[in-house]
């Protein structure tokens, strides 16, 4: 399964330097608005501690984790959605994308300039949300002009052409597409749209290294907390210069440079788990003793449709999954200890597939 986040933000906020932490690599990350103009892409895998226990129980010749893919888009300015700063490009980007992930700069430095010249989160992501609700807003006008013609013929037609107007009146009052309020019929119609706003987001606060030592929010990622986090928006900070120098460490001295700043993990581990859960997915999971691997599944998959993750033909022949919960493995030590104790079941086509489950299937073709 393969959903991508998108790493957005006005020039010179720090996307560039998070995702080459990301992925441990050297995209230009220069003090100059467009540096990044060709979305960079890079998959990146999922920290998940349970393989650790998994891999000692099962000693498999590998171990797989799941992935998560991000693409590093260039910085939006103001006018964008009129084709500003490469503005068409860029939304075309963004466009394609499955959630977004907006980098916001929460610190001064006269040595990196600001497109806007002064530091504010919050009008600067009211600023990137404009430009991605007006280009939105034309989307939705157009399709208004296309409905119309066609649902004086058709009723199911004009079902839509009421709903995208009362969307139209939603936006038109700056509330993005992800807010408005709909039945999971109309939710599908709204997703043919592609709309930007539409999209799942979680705001990044880069802050600086002092605020990252001393574990207590600053004036700048006060604001953004304060405004989104309180909206139920997902907020996360962190230092993207002290990341990339953590993603060049090896094991024993990113444990020793953490320790410093009182960090017990990187704090690229933790977007990297938001991140899957922004993209509403969960793991299962699949042992031996050739390969222990975690499977991407979106949340709410039935079993026949987790097995066709690992073959289509899995999903047309399934008779059965045999489930073990990773926490029952765990406990107790081995798969086999497992199925004495009575904790292996065995569940059917219509058996939600949970975060965790360690499954076997049984299918036949």
């Amino acid at each position: 399964m393969s959903l991508t986040c998108g790493i957005i933000g006005l020039p010179n906020v720090g996307k560039s330097t998070i995702f080459n932490a990301l992925t441990s690599s050297s995209i230009p990350a220069e003090n100059y608005p467009f540096c990044t103009i060709e979305p960079h892409m890079g998959i990146v895998p999922l920290p998940d501690s349970r393989l650790d226990v998994l891999e000692k129980i099962y000693t498999p010749e590998k171990v797989t984790p799941a992935n998560v893919e991000f693409t590093d888009i260039a910085g939006l300015v103001k006018g964008a959605s009129k084709g500003e700063g490469l503005g068409n490009q860029f939304l075309g980007q963004i466009r394609q994308v499955d959630a977004i992930i907006h980098v916001v700069r929460c610190f001064e430095d006269e040595n990196i300039s600001h497109v806007e010249e002064s530091i504010d989160p919050v009008r600067d992501i009211e600023l990137i949300e404009t430009e991605l609700l007006l280009a939105d807003l034309s989307t939705i006008e157009k399709t208004i002009m296309r409905l119309e013609k066609l649902s004086k013929t058709d009723k199911k037609i004009s079902v839509d052409f009421e709903l995208v107007k009362k969307l139209k009146i939603f936006c038109d009052d700056g509330n993005p597409a992800r807010n408005f309020s709909c039945n999971s019929s109309e939710l599908n119609f709204i997703k043919s749209m592609f709309l930007l706003t539409a999209k799942p987001i979680m705001y990044i606060a880069n802050i600086n290294e002092e605020e990252l030592v001393s574990d207590s929010h600053g004036k700048f990622s006060d604001l953004l907390f304060s405004k989104f986090d309180k909206a139920g928006s997902e907020v996360i900070k962190l230092c993207g210069k002290v990341e990339q120098e953590i993603s060049t460490l090896d094991k024993n001295e990113q444990v020793e440079f953490l320790s410093e700043y009182n960090l017990h993990e990187p704090g690229l581990n933790v977007l990297i788990r938001k991140a899957f859960g922004l993209l509403n997915l969960e793991t299962y999971f699949t042992g031996g003793k050739t390969e222990v691997r975690a499977w991407t599944i979106k949340k709410g998959s039935s079993a026949p449709r987790a097995a066709s993750e690992i073959h289509t033909d899995f999903e047309k022949g399934f008779i059965k999954a045999e489930i073990i919960k990773y926490e029952d493995l765990k406990r107790v030590g081995s798969e086999k200890l497992a199925k004495d104790s009575g904790l292996s079941r065995l569940e059917g086509k219509e058996y939600t597939v949970q975060d965790g489950d360690c499954i076997f299937f049984h299918f036949n073709v």
